[in-house]
C-alpha cells in the first residue's frame, strides 16, 4: 500500500514538472516569436520643427515613481529650456538633472519628434537614471519605474513603416544623486548606437 502511494505521488510530481516545463517553453516561444511593435508616423508630417525637444519640469518634495512624476507635473509644472536631444550623460553629484534647475526630485514631460531615416525593424532602447516611460508613434519602447544607475532599459524590437517623423513623448523622474538619459537604435541585427541630437525636433 505504501509503495503504491509512492508510485501514484511520484506520477503526479512527474506530470506537475512536465506541465511546468511545457508552460515554459510555451511563454518562451510566445515572446521569441512577438511581432515587433508597429511606430504610426505623425500625420501629417510636421514641417518648420526647431532642433531639440520641449520640456516642462516639476520639482516635488519627494519622487520616487512614474506615478508620483506625473501626478507633480499635473499639480505644477513650468517650461524648461529645450533638451538638444537625447543624450545625457551621468552627471557629477550636485549638477542639474538635464536643463532643469535641481539634481535631485526633478520629474520631466519631455515631447517632440523623433526622425528615422529608414524604414524597417529596429531595435531600441534607453539608458536612464532614474524612472523612465518612452512613447514613440503610439508604442512604448522603453520603461523603467524605480531607482538605478545609468543603466538600460529593455530593448524594444520595433517596426518603422516609413522614413519621416514620428510622435516622441517621454515621462522621466531624477530622485537621488547623479542623473543621465540616453536613447540608442540600430537596425535589427546590428549593434545599437546613439541617436544624434539632429535626430530630434519640436
Amino acid at each position: 500500500m505504501l509503495f503504491r502511494s509512492r508510485a501514484k505521488g511520484e506520477c503526479e510530481m512527474k506530470r506537475l514538472w512536465t506541465s511546468t516545463i511545457a508552460a515554459i517553453v510555451l511563454t518562451c516561444a510566445t515572446t521569441l516569436s512577438a511581432a515587433p511593435l508597429k511606430l504610426q508616423p505623425a500625420n501629417p508630417q510636421p514641417s518648420g520643427l526647431k532642433s531639440g525637444l520641449s520640456v516642462r519640469y516639476a520639482y516635488p518634495e519627494n519622487v520616487k515613481s512614474l506615478s508620483e512624476a506625473s501626478s507633480a507635473l499635473t499639480i505644477r509644472s513650468e517650461r524648461g529650456r529645450p533638451l538638444s536631444g537625447l543624450d545625457y550623460r551621468d552627471t557629477n553629484e550636485g549638477e542639474p538633472a538635464l536643463t532643469s534647475k535641481r539634481a535631485e526630485h526633478v520629474a520631466a514631460a519631455i515631447k517632440g519628434y523623433v526622425h528615422f531615416a529608414k524604414p524597417g525593424i529596429h531595435n531600441i532602447d534607453f539608458l536612464t537614471n532614474d524612472g523612465l516611460r518612452a512613447t514613440i508613434g503610439g508604442q512604448v519602447v522603453g520603461k523603467f519605474d524605480g531607482r538605478q544607475a545609468c543603466d538600460t532599459t529593455i530593448m524594444s524590437e520595433v517596426e518603422v513603416p516609413s522614413a519621416g517623423w514620428y510622435k516622441l513623448d517621454i515621462l522621466y523622474f531624477q530622485r537621488y544623486n547623479t542623473s543621465c538619459l540616453h536613447m540608442r537604435m540600430g537596425a535589427k541585427g546590428k549593434r545599437v548606437s546613439w541617436m544624434p541630437n539632429k535626430a530630434f525636433g519640436h
